[in-house]
């Protein structure tokens, strides 16, 4: 047959390498700078081939039947990327796109001896996450994402990953902590997934003794945490019914979580973490909808004309007020990109830890915790902001 075009040559040469059955393609040399994926590896395994997407910063996975494997590659080359190079047992291949479209084509065979990379028919080499598949963690086969053998289910890889990922970022905070026991309160608990991952995460694998307690305004929901605690033998954690604004405790936090606590839930939640000098902080926000109401610029206009800017603006600018009052109030205080349970685009994670007093009282740390405040308010200033977290703490006395 009588190959009409570029993308049709193409075609024919991808198929004629995948019908070679090869267990290694690499696509890279990326089209344009602006490319998001820098490289592409698509690696054989058992029943299907494993797509490994790079960025500058991350790799994601994903599996991809046989029968697409063509219709994959080809898209790549349409205009994405300039080169493939691929292996199998007895030959190796390469397409070279040049930037004027003119298209290189090559196929060698391969000797016994010659150099190739490994075929991995297995999946890759794990990696060492802290929540071990092949443990028996009853909050994991009870979410379905264990089987009840410790398997990790097929269809729940992803949510494994989340979760696994959550527990880092904890862990990173916690992994020097040299207290015995520790006070956390999880605010707006939910259905509780990652209490009950963390409170195995705390008792069963670092040895830390917890008293943990979930808070939600859900009664049926508190009910049904309440038994699921008393079936794994979680004696140390208890959930309770009650709003974060007003909420009261006579033993402060060492520990507060917040995750997806709805607008100023989180700002209330955060509060009460620093009231109690808290030593860390896991918040995942939800729903910052107070400034993009208050949101308005007598220079910026720009950002409040488009609906969506607007909304991103005021989300962004929500947390790092958050951020920069938490380092104020003596925290170290990280945004970190989260992917959460949900999968939703709510991927942003505030991680602060709290320094220690006397690193607090030197003189070039209090002028950066003053700049901070001072940042704080040339930002309201602009946009005609005012918090609820400013606000709780300026009424409490913790801004001067």
């Amino acid at each position: 047959m009588e190959i009409k075009n570029d993308s049709e040559k193409i075609l024919s040469y991808v198929q004629e390498i995948v019908s070679a059955r090869p267990y290694k393609l690499v696509i890279s040399k990326p089209a344009s700078k602006d490319q998001v994926n820098k490289k592409i590896n698509i690696l054989l395994k058992k029943g299907y081939y494993q797509v490994e997407k790079y960025t500058k910063t991350q790799v994601f996975h994903e599996n991809l039947a046989f029968s697409r494997i063509v219709a994959c590659c080809t898209e790549y080359l349409d205009g994405q990327f300039l080169q493939l190079n691929a292996w199998s047992q007895s030959c190796e291949f390469s397409i070279l796109i040049s930037k004027k479209g003119r298209i290189s084509w090559k196929k060698r065979n391969l000797q016994e001896n010659s150099s190739r990379p490994q075929a991995q028919m297995t999946h890759n080499r794990q990696k060492k996450y802290i929540l071990a598949e092949g443990e028996i963690i009853p909050p994991l086969i009870d979410m379905g994402i264990f089987t009840k053998e410790g398997r990790v289910a097929a269809s729940m890889q992803d949510k494994f990953r989340q979760i696994n990922r959550f527990v880092e970022i904890v862990d990173d905070a916690v992994k020097n902590l040299k207290k015995e026991k520790l006070t956390i309160i999880d605010f707006g608990c939910g259905k509780s997934y990652l209490t009950f991952i963390l409170y195995y995460y705390f008792t069963q694998i670092r040895q830390i003794k917890v008293d943990m307690t979930g808070l939600d305004l859900k009664e049926t929901v508190i009910s049904n945490c309440n038994k699921a605690a008393a079936k794994y033998g979680y004696t140390d954690l208890h959930f309770e019914l009650g709003d974060i604004n007003g909420y009261k405790s006579d033993k402060p936090a060492d520990m507060v979580i917040t995750l997806h606590a709805c607008d100023t839930a989180t700002d209330y939640a955060l509060f009460h973490a620093i009231c109690w000098k808290a030593g860390m902080i896991f918040s995942v926000p939800c729903c910052q909808h107070e400034l993009n109401k208050q949101f308005s610029s007598d220079h910026l206009k720009l950002l409040e004309r488009y609906g969506i800017v607007k909304e991103r603006t005021a989300a962004l600018m929500t947390d790092a007020i958050r951020a920069n009052l938490l380092e104020y109030c003596g925290y170290k205080t990280q945004l970190m990109e989260f992917v959460e349970l949900e999968n939703t685009p709510k991927n942003l994670l505030i991680r602060a830890v709290r320094q220690n007093e006397q690193g607090m009282r030197h003189k070039s740390e209090q002028e950066r915790r003053k700049n901070c405040l001072r940042e704080v308010e040339a930002v309201m200033e602009e946009f005609h902001f005012f918090p609820s977290l400013y606000r709780l703490l300026k009424e409490d006395g913790h801004l001067s």
